[in-house]
């Protein structure tokens, strides 16, 4: 068995791509995840090479160093609890969930994150937290209120107040101008 770690796998429609594409190439995931396949049969570095072949021309990328697996790894984590889970817990520690799931010192994996990425671990959860709000404004479907519980902000106005500093502008321009999807960004783009 063989285990690869993807980067830029950030969705179930990302799962169901990659999936697809090792299939076409006969390889078979024994299981898959956000950031990983595991394949039912041990690969040679030539099948290695095609694999990531195939998967590059869908903007995916296998990773080799383990700087790059754990990045990888931290990013999944926070995408999944922003982008896929119903509500956020509310008080969440991200540090502590982090540690926990990682099973490493958050002190370590804040600065390993830090270095590769030029950006702090809590930013990057915030730029993540944002684009959930251009989601959900763009969908109008929640209030800015409800908005602001299921994304765990303290009030709708410390909500304003992130997104007016990453965006430029507030969450009801945002949502009025209705330009919202051109201005949102690519999950792995964040």
């Amino acid at each position: 068995m063989s285990e690869l770690h993807v980067k830029n796998m950030v969705c179930d429609r990302c799962i169901m791509v990659v999936k697809q594409q090792l299939a076409s190439i006969g390889f078979e995931a024994s299981e898959i995840g956000l950031g990983y396949v595991r394949l039912q049969q041990d690969i040679t570095e030539a099948e290695k090479k095609e694999i990531a072949t195939t998967l590059s021309t869908f903007g995916f990328e296998l990773l080799d160093s383990d700087k790059a697996k754990m990045i990888e790894r931290i990013k999944n984590i926070v995408i999944q609890r922003i982008h896929h889970e119903d509500e956020l817990d509310l008080k969440i520690n991200w540090s502590s969930l982090i540690a926990n799931e990682l099973k490493s010192d958050y002190s370590s994996i804040s600065s390993l994150f830090s270095s590769v990425e030029g950006i702090t671990l809590e930013q990057y959860i915030i730029r993540q937290k944002i684009e959930r709000v251009k989601e959900l404004l763009f969908y109008d479907e929640l209030s800015l209120k409800e908005i602001a519980y299921k994304l765990d902000y303290s009030s709708v106005q410390h909500l304003s107040t992130q997104f007016k500093k990453i965006t430029g502008q507030t969450p009801t321009a945002f949502k009025s101008q209705r330009l919202g999807m051109e201005q949102r960004k690519s999950l792995d783009h964040i």
